[in-house]
């Protein structure tokens, strides 16, 4: 059965992972990270996409960005992938592919749901204990959406905006819950859409599509007399 096309709608917020083929490292080094990273501005300007928050860990990326139009990041992606690979593999002297499958994405509410996404990806190397600050991170959205630099590649939301550099950091200090962190990712997982149910039900009306999520794991059926014998 053909796989169905992502729930994508043009100047809608997307939550974006990729990972490394089997959870191996996508990035040997600095210097890995930083072409990456240039690829990144490279295509965001060719697509015309919103940049709101980013980090590069060692086995995976995630990208919280919104599409001027429907296919924008499909094609943002399959650019930044083919280049970054090819770049990759001729500079470590490898051949074949580096990412695990299609990128996964899921839709997000902008409202408190695009502040606790930008939170979830800027949090990345705290929860991996890659650091004990997120704004010492130099691979992630982290210091410019805290206004510690100028970051190119970032173009914040409003409701970033209107929080500022300031109430952000505030923002960080707070750990994301357990409940938080479980839906965050599963609906990434599902890739349906992350936020209210308002929001959920004028996706679903646009894309005659379902956007909630299933449950993680359904219970196992009981039998009824007739099947046991």
């Amino acid at each position: 059965m053909a796989r169905l096309p992502r729930i994508d709608l043009p100047g809608i917020p997307q939550h974006v992972v990729q990972r490394g083929n089997n959870r191996l490292p996508c990035f040997l080094d600095d210097e890995d990270r930083a072409r990456y990273r240039q690829l990144l501005r490279e295509a965001l300007l060719a697509s015309d996409c919103r940049l709101h928050a980013y980090v590069l860990m060692d086995n995976h990326v995630h990208l919280l960005i919104t599409p001027p139009r429907t296919g924008a990041i499909g094609q943002l992606m399959q650019r930044l992938g083919r280049q970054y690979v090819g770049q990759f593999n001729a500079r470590h002297g490898r051949t074949g592919t580096l990412w695990e499958g299609r990128y996964k994405a899921c839709l997000v509410d902008t409202t408190e749901y695009l502040l606790r996404c930008a939170r979830y990806i800027d949090l990345n190397p705290v929860r991996a204990r890659m650091t004990d600050d997120p704004t010492a991170f130099a691979w992630s959205s982290c210091p410019g959406l805290c206004g510690l630099r100028d970051d190119p590649l970032l173009a914040p939301h409003p409701v970033q905006r209107a929080l500022g550099a300031d109430g952000y950091r505030a923002l960080l200090a707070e750990a994301l819950g357990e409940e938080d962190l479980a839906a965050l990712r599963l609906y990434l997982q599902q890739q349906r859409a992350y936020g209210r149910d308002a929001f959920r039900a004028m996706v679903e009306a646009k894309t005659q599509r379902f956007a909630g999520v299933r449950p993680a794991h359904r219970p196992a059926k009981t039998k009824s007399i007739t099947e046991t014998g």
